[in-house]
């Protein structure tokens, strides 16, 4: 009987590079996120880091080099020595296993947050109404919750709002979470309690890549913490060492003004 592999990491890019005409946002990225880990992206805007999580599931085609996710080439299929994109249908269908969540929220304000989070495992895979809406109550529960299933957007905080949105992405059970600055939009008192379902979520074993300007949860939650400045990578390491110790420079000038 052949042992399962969980060698594969869940995503490795290679050499990849973004350009939106002549503009190149992303340089040659490569980098590696074993399954199970959380890797933080830091850097000033216009660095490339939410480009690059776009690629990661497609929302944005790469121009060169290669993405997987969990083994398997993201937005494109290999014949012979060339790639060829895959068609929308069959993009969307491996973007099912990548939750994303964004800066805003992106709710639909005219559901309930009990009705977002059902919307998508209903329509995209086929899962009966009674089980999605056990499964959404649970995941409610889980981001603290519990008592706003029946409450739309407009009668939830920024807080709460991010946190149904979390909850939205779980209902898909993806195999690896996105996050795009998911605190930058909110009021400071409320960033606590969206970085604590993050964190819950990291000791629970799920692969996430968040970009953030909060250091203190990529110190603490992080197992990897990458610098990005120009489309490159500068420099990356365990947090803890590369917040306290920064090797290069321009990690220097910039950890300096967000410390």
């Amino acid at each position: 009987m052949t042992a399962v592999t969980t060698d594969i990491p869940m995503v490795h890019a290679d050499q990849v590079s973004k350009s939106f005409g002549s503009n190149e946002v992303l340089k040659s990225i490569s980098l590696t996120v074993p399954r199970g880990e959380v890797m933080c992206l830091v850097g000033p805007s216009g660095s490339g880091k939410s480009t690059f999580l776009r690629c990661i599931n497609h929302l944005e085609r790469v121009n060169a080099g290669r993405l997987t996710v969990d083994g398997v080439l993201v937005g494109y299929e290999e014949r012979g020595d060339k790639l060829y994109e895959l068609k929308p249908k069959e993009a969307a269908r491996q973007r099912r296993d990548i939750g994303m969540v964004f800066q805003r929220f992106n709710l639909f304000p005219h559901m309930t947050a009990l009705e977002n989070i059902i919307e998508a495992p209903i329509r995209v895979k086929g899962i009966k109404k009674e089980a999605a809406v056990v499964r959404a109550r649970e995941l409610l529960a889980r981001v603290g919750l519990a008592e706003k299933a029946d409450a739309y957007p407009a009668h939830l905080s920024g807080g709460q709002q991010q946190r149904v949105a979390i909850a939205r992405a779980l209902a898909m059970d993806p195999k690896l979470m996105l996050f795009d600055e998911p605190t930058s939009a909110l009021d400071p008192e409320l960033v606590g309690e969206v970085l604590d379902v993050m964190k819950n979520l990291a000791e629970s074993g799920m692969t996430m890549i968040v970009v953030t300007h909060e250091m203190g949860f990529a110190r603490e939650v992080a197992d990897q913490l990458v610098f990005m400045d120009a489309g490159v990578v500068v420099e990356f390491g365990d947090p803890a060492e590369v917040l306290s110790n920064p090797k290069h420079k321009r990690t220097q000038a910039f950890l300096s003004k967000v410390l």
